[in-house]
C-alpha cells in the first residue's frame, strides 16, 4: 500500500512540474560556432532528456559488444558446473545404494568438469572405498588436507584407512595431528585417547581426558570415570617399583570412582601392606557396598597377614552383613568357614543358592564335603553338577572373558571396556557406522566396505561347556582366546604386569582303585534335596 501511494505521489509531482513549465514557457538562446538556436525551456529540457537516453543506450551497446567473450566463457563455466554438480548428486546417490561402478564413473566425470572441489573429493573417496580401492581413497583424503574446508574430513578418512590396514603408528600420528588442528573434533580426542591406552601411555592419556572434558567432547562424569581407570592402570604398573606413588594414584582413583573394583582392591592391599588397616577397611567396605566382588572379599578377609582362620571368618561375616542376600557375600563366608573348619556355617551360607548353583558354588561345596567327611561320592556329585552349572560372572570385554581386569580391551582398544558380567548375558553383536560422530574402534577391519557404511564385526562366541568326562579347571571360566588386535604389531606396547591369582584345589573325578562306587550312587546323592 505504501508503494502504491508513493507511486501516485511521484506521478502527481511529475504532472505538477510539467504543468508549471507549460505555464511559464520562457526562452533559451544558444549561439555556438556561428549557429544560433532559439527555443523554449520545455523543448530544451526534452532535448536534454533524449540526448541522455541516447548516450546511455550507446554505452550499454558498447559494453555488451566488448563483454561477449567473457559472457560466453561464464556461460560455459556455469553449464560445466551444473553438469558437474549433477554428476556429484548422481554419484552420492550411487554410493547410498551401493553401486560402486556408477559412483566411480560419476566421480571421474565430476572431477573432469569441476576439478577437486570439496564435494568432488568426498565423492571420489566414497566411490573408491565402495569399490575397495584403498589407494585411491587415501589419495582423495590426502588431497582434502590441502583445503581448509575439507581438512577435518581428510584426517578422519586417513585415520580410518590406517586403522583398517592395521597401521597403528600412522593412525596415532593422524589422530594427534587432527587434535592439534581442531581440538573440538568429536572423533579425534577419543581416538587419540584410545590409541594412547593401547600404548599404555597413561600420562598422555590423562592429558587427553582432561582436554576432551575441557572441550566438552566427553561429559564430566565420563571424564572422571576415565581418569579413575587410567590412574588405576598406572598404579598397577608402579605398584612394585614405586609403591608410595602407586598408593596415591589408587587412592585418587577410588575417590573418583568408588565402585571401581580394581582400584579399591589395589588401594586396600597397599594400605594393608603399610599397616594402615583402618583406611584399607574403609575403602574396601565402601566399594563392597556398591559392587560386591570376589577380589574385594579376598583382600578384605586377608587384610591382616597374621589373622587366624577364626578372625578371617569374622571379617567374612562382616561382608555378608553389608550385602545380605548377595552371592559374593555367601561365597566369601563359605570360603572362610571352610578354612576355619566350620563346615555347617559354610553350608548354611550357601544353602539359599543351592537350588540353582553356579560353578563356584558347586566347587566350593565339593571342597566342603571332602574336607568335612571325606565323602568322595557327595563331593563328586557336586563336581558333576559343576559341569553343567551356570557360569559365574567374569571380566568381559568385546566377547573376551578374562580372569583379571585390564584398563583397555584387547580387541577394540576401548578404555574401560571390561564389565563384571556373566558370559551369556554380555556377548552381543554391536553395529555402528565407521564414519560417525562416535569414535570407531579397531573393529573397522572390513576391507570391502566404505567408511560410511561398514558394520562392526561380531565377536567370537564363548567356548562351550567342557565335556562330561573332563574335570573343571581351577579357574571358574576359561578365558576365550583373545583375537589379536588389528593394530597391536605396530605399537610398542609394554607387557601387562601379571597379578597374583587365587587358585582352588579341586577333587579329581577319576575313581580311586578301591572305590567300587556305581554311577547310580552318585546320581542318587546329587538328586537329594539340599
Amino acid at each position: 500500500m505504501i508503494r502504491v501511494l508513493g507511486f501516485l505521489a511521484a506521478i502527481a509531482l511529475l504532472g505538477f512540474g510539467i504543468g508549471w513549465l507549460i505555464e511559464r514557457p520562457g526562452e533559451i538562446s544558444l549561439v555556438w560556432q556561428g549557429w544560433q538556436i532559439d527555443t523554449s525551456v520545455p523543448v530544451a529540457l526534452a532535448a536534454v532528456l533524449v540526448l541522455t537516453i541516447l548516450l546511455l543506450l550507446g554505452w550499454w551497446l558498447v559494453r555488451t559488444v566488448v563483454g561477449v567473450p567473457e559472457a560466453f566463457s561464464h556461460f560455459r563455466r556455469g553449464r560445466r558446473r551444473r553438469r558437474g554438480m549433477t554428476a556429484v548428486a548422481n554419484g552420492l546417490m550411487a554410493v547410498g545404494i551401493g553401486d560402486g561402478r556408477i559412483a566411480r564413473r560419476s566421480a571421474s566425470e565430476a572431477r573432469r568438469l569441476i576439478g577437486d572441489e570439496p564435494l568432488t573429493l568426498l565423492l571420489r573417496a566414497q566411490a573408491a572405498q565402495l569399490s575397495g580401492d584403498r589407494e585411491e581413497a587415501e589419495a582423495a583424503f590426502r588431497a582434502m588436507l590441502d583445503q581448509p574446508e575439507t581438512r577435518p574430513l581428510g584426517f578422519r578418512g586417513l585415520y580410518v584407512e590406517a586403522r583398517r590396514r592395521g597401521d597403528a603408528a600412522e593412525a596415532y600420528n593422524l589422530a594427534e595431528r587432527a587434535v592439534k588442528a581442531n581440538p573440538n573434533a568429536p572423533w579425534a580426542g577419543p581416538a587419540l585417547l584410545e590409541l594412547q591406552g593401547v600404548r599404555r601411555d597413561w600420562d598422555r592419556a590423562l592429558e587427553s581426558v582432561q582436554r576432551n572434558a575441557a572441550n566438552r567432547i566427553t561429559s564430566r562424569a565420563d571424564a572422571k570415570r576415565q581418569r579413575a581407570v587410567l590412574l588405576t592402570a598406572k598404579a598397577f604398573d608402579l605398584s612394585d617399583r614405586r609403591s608410595e606413588e602407586a598408593l596415591e594414584l589408587a587412592r585418587e582413583a577410588t575417590k573418583l570412582a568408588p565402585d571401581l573394583v580394581p582400584a579399591a582392591a589395589l588401594a586396600g592391599r597397599m594400605m594393608a601392606e603399610d599397616n594402615d588397616y583402618r583406611r584399607a577397611s574403609a575403602v574396601l567396605e565402601k566399594a563392597w557396598k556398591r559392587a560386591p566382588h570376589p577380589d574385594l572379599a579376598e583382600v578384605y578377609v586377608h587384610l591382616r597377614p597374621g589373622d587366624s582362620a577364626a578372625d578371617r571368618l569374622k571379617r567374612a561375616g562382616i561382608l555378608q552383613k553389608m550385602a545380605p542376600g548377595h552371592v559374593e557375600g555367601a561365597l566369601a563366608l563359605a570360603r572362610a568357614a571352610l578354612d576355619a573348619r566350620e563346615f555347617d556355617r559354610g553350608r548354611t551360607a550357601l544353602s539359599p543358592f543351592a537350588s540353582a548353583p553356579t560353578r563356584r558354588i558347586c566347587l566350593l561345596m565339593a571342597e566342603i564335603e571332602n574336607a568335612e567327611s571325606g565323602d568322595i561320592g557327595r563331593a563328586r556329585a557336586w563336581l558333576a553338577r559343576a559341569l553343567t552349572a551356570a557360569h559365574d560372572p567374569a571380566w568381559i570385554a568385546d566377547g573376551i572373558v578374562s580372569e583379571t581386569w585390564e584398563p583397555v580391551s584387547p580387541v577394540s582398544g576401548q578404555l574401560d571396556a571390561y564389565e563384571w558380567k556373566t558370559p551369556q548375558e554380555s556377548i552381543a553383536a554391536p553395529g555402528s557406522p565407521l564414519i560417525d560422530e562416535n569414535m570407531p574402534t579397531a573393529r573397522e577391519s572390513e576391507p570391502d566396505q566404505p567408511a560410511v557404511a561398514a558394520p562392526l564385526s561380531a565377536p567370537e562366541p564363548l567356548p562351550a561347556a567342557p565335556p562330561p568326562q573332563a574335570a573343571p579347571s581351577a579357574a571358574m571360566i576359561e578365558p576365550a582366546s583373545a583375537a589379536a588386535s588389528s593394530f597391536a604389531p605396530a605399537v610398542d606396547v609394554a607387557p601387562a604386569k601379571p597379578r597374583p591369582q587365587r587358585s582352588e584345589v579341586l577333587l579329581p573325578l577319576h575313581r580311586a582303585p578301591d572305590d567300587p562306587g556305581p554311577d547310580d550312587e552318585i546320581d542318587a546323592v546329587a538328586s537329594r534335596p539340599y
